[in-house]
């Protein structure tokens, strides 16, 4: 039931995930980048979309707010919303996520957390009308978890869209099946800058391959290249 996983990025020529500490570049603005990258989002024909904690909390920006009353908690998973069109999904293994509403731009809220997390922490969240999954091992299986979202929620193609630790942990579990990058003409150049992918002290090496399928120029200086990912 694992749903078909597209790693979808944008990244400058040196692989930095920041676009505000690109380069300039007189083919186009970070602005436009940022357009193209949402526009080919929408071509990939996602189901549901997913980010890690960190990369959600700019979109969330909610504060904690706990019930005064705890009832009977739903565990392992609890589904405000069944039949979405699109799902915005959230790894958030410490459960330091909070939601002000229950969709980011109109995208149902799927919350992915740890074994360990509060049965006050998952009773905000079902107040909030937000759905999530728990882990039932004490590290979270993202392949279980995935299985989930294929089964419960019909989920088929997923775009995964960052931060660099997230897409790392796909890559190292075998979980993607496509990479789609959009290289910016710009560079980082910053000392220990963040890449688009990051896994660890060894890395992605022995883990993974990759083979080029496209090659495409597109507006404003941009090259997207899609590779179909297999093992290593």
């Amino acid at each position: 039931m694992k749903p078909y996983v597209i790693c979808h990025m944008l990244a400058s020529l040196d692989g930095g995930l920041h676009p505000s500490r690109y380069t300039a570049s007189p083919d186009g603005t970070r602005a436009e980048w940022s357009g193209l990258y949402e526009r080919i989002h929408g071509d990939l024909q996602g189901d549901a979309w997913i980010v890690g904690r960190v990369t959600m909390a700019e979109m969330s920006r909610a504060g904690a707010h706990p019930p005064a009353r705890i009832g009977k908690v739903e565990r392992p998973y609890h589904f405000a919303q069944r039949d979405a069109g699109t799902y915005a999904v959230a790894l958030d293994a410490s459960g330091k996520l909070h939601f002000a509403k229950p969709d980011v731009g109109g995208d149902h809220v799927v919350v992915l957390l740890g074994r360990d997390v509060s049965d006050s922490h998952l009773a905000e969240l079902a107040a909030d009308g937000v759905s999530y999954v728990v882990s039932e091992t004490a590290e979270i299986d993202l392949a279980a978890m995935l299985d989930v979202l294929g089964r419960e929620l019909a989920i088929r193609r997923l775009l995964l869209e960052g931060g660099a630790g997230i897409n790392g942990s796909f890559f190292a579990a075998g979980l993607v099946d496509e990479l789609s990058l959009l290289v910016a003409p710009a560079l980082d150049a910053r000392a220990g800058n963040q890449g688009f992918v990051e896994f660890g002290e060894n890395g992605l090496a022995g883990k993974m391959q990759l083979s080029l399928t496209s090659c495409q120029t597109l507006a404003h200086g941009l090259i997207h290249l899609r590779y179909a990912v297999s093992p290593g």
